[in-house]
């Protein structure tokens, strides 16, 4: 997966997927809305640690965190 954020958003340092991106993003929630994973089901993890859906809106994003995004994929 390729992860592009807008050229014009400055902020924390941050790896996602294994790509360093810069985003504006403060929460978890914020940041998958910025990578266009609003309204979608996927499973996160902050520097390897599960984060449940409900608790992305308080999970703050700091410099230097890697996220993990996955989401399901069909096929057999």
């Amino acid at each position: 997966m390729t992860v592009e954020v807008a050229s014009d958003i400055v902020g924390a340092r941050i790896s996602v997927n294994g790509q360093g991106v810069a985003t504006g993003a403060t929460n978890l929630a914020e940041l998958l809305s910025e990578l266009g994973y609003a309204g979608r089901r996927v499973a996160t993890a902050v520097n390897g640690c599960f984060v449940a859906e409900a608790n992305r809106t308080s999970t703050c994003i700091s410099p230097g965190d890697k996220i993990e995004i996955l989401a399901p994929r069909q096929g057999g």
